[in-house]
């Protein structure tokens, strides 16, 4: 008897990350995929990246309509109240074994709390992990408490999953699983990004994603403001320029991103979304990334391309050496983009190391998958404390 394994994405990077474990699911004879679609894949803000999964082959199987026009806290709030009433449907409806989720988002969150309550075990990705700078950080452990199963990306991850009462033999570290595109994914070169994109890019460029930060004292307009005016000091460099995630603050990041960009449209590319392979593809040929995403932390730093990690959003989590810190202001961010372009963290001939797996965490995730024997009392597991 197959296994229905839904599976729940509801932004274009998490989508990205989970792409190779749809196509084993899909592929698996003991295993039935379905797809629930959310959040702002199905916003035209955001480019109705809905449309990207299906010419992948995907067939969505519940789209669930939860984000207000809204850049607020309360709106936030509100759009996960909206997400748990059609999760709640649709859920019903598919009547799922388990439920798979990655990461931190809220949409992510109000299908957990859903799946718990319809005794629908959650397998969790990417738990354990720590963003001091971003509520995202609580909505992640919150999420752990209510999954069964745990898929980390590193064994320190592990650790701390155990460490919030989930017993060990319900916990695997399968590395991150955006790593298995490095090897099994398909790039385009430089000349077909550069064709796709209508944008030449016959010079170095810059690949530069900034999300709201939701936590910590970093205002997003002026945080913003300061990035761009230290992009300004890398004249020789393009700029591929990616709208942030509807967090709340994020819709006020659009103007002065849009208004950047058309300054300067020789320049500076602003585009709502690349898709995985022109993501990882334009990360392939940047000279850096820069930003306060989380791929720039885990994914980018396997293709050898240096990150320039902004402010407080993405504290806490391990870090390759090519990833390069700095404050949320023009003099820190320009001084870390200068030792990014100029490889000047690491010995010439040095191969940096991620710390984040091999690539080939999807297979690990299928086996969790298909020998999961789900109890719905979970007990609590207590690390023993030395005296």
């Amino acid at each position: 008897m197959c296994k229905k394994v839904a599976v729940f994405t509801g932004t274009r990077a998490e989508y990205g990350l989970l792409y190779w474990l749809l196509k084993d699911i899909q592929a698996d004879p003991d295993l039935t995929l379905q797809l629930l679609v959310s959040g702002m894949h199905l916003s035209p803000e955001f480019g109705l990246t809905y449309q990207q999964i299906e010419q992948d082959g995907f067939h969505i199987d519940e789209k669930i309509e939860i984000l207000l026009s809204s850049d607020s806290a309360v709106g936030t709030a509100k759009s996960m109240g909206l997400g748990v009433l059609g999760f709640a449907d649709a859920l019903a409806r598919l009547n799922p074994d388990v439920l798979v989720i990655l990461g931190d988002r809220f949409e992510a969150l109000a299908a957990a709390q859903t799946a718990m309550i319809l005794r629908i075990p959650v397998l969790h990705l990417h738990g354990g992990e720590i963003t001091e700078g971003a509520y995202d950080d609580a909505i992640r452990h919150a999420i752990t408490k209510l999954s069964y199963l745990h898929a980390t990306a590193t064994e320190q991850y592990r650790q701390r999953v155990i460490q919030l009462g989930e017993a060990p033999e319900r916990v695997v570290n399968v590395g991150a699983i955006g790593l298995d595109h490095f090897k099994r994914g398909n790039f385009i070169s430089l000349q077909e990004l550069s064709t796709s994109l209508n944008f030449p890019l016959s010079q170095p460029y810059l690949v530069v994603t900034y999300h709201p930060v939701t936590l910590a004292e970093e205002e997003p307009e002026s945080s913003f403001q300061a990035l761009l005016d230290a992009l300004e000091q890398f004249s020789e460099f393009k700029i591929i320029l990616t709208y942030p995630n509807a967090d709340d603050g994020g819709r006020r990041i659009i103007p002065l991103l849009e208004a950047y960009a058309a300054k300067q449209p020789k320049r500076v590319l602003a585009i709502p979304s690349l898709g995985h392979v022109r993501y990882l593809s334009a990360i392939k040929h940047a000279a850096a990334v820069v930003g306060n995403s989380s791929s720039g932390i885990i994914e980018v730093p396997a293709m050898d391309v240096p990150t320039v990690n902004i402010g407080m959003r993405q504290k806490g989590r391990l870090a390759a050496k090519s990833v390069i810190h700095c404050d949320a202001d023009t003099a820190s961010i320009q001084k870390a983009i200068n030792t990014a372009v100029k490889r000047e963290y690491k010995l010439p001939d040095e191969t940096v190391y991620n710390p984040y797996g091999q690539g080939d965490a999807s297979q690990q995730v299928i086996q969790m998958l298909k020998s999961l024997s789900f109890k719905a009392v979970k007990t609590f597991h207590d690390v023993k404390v030395s005296e």
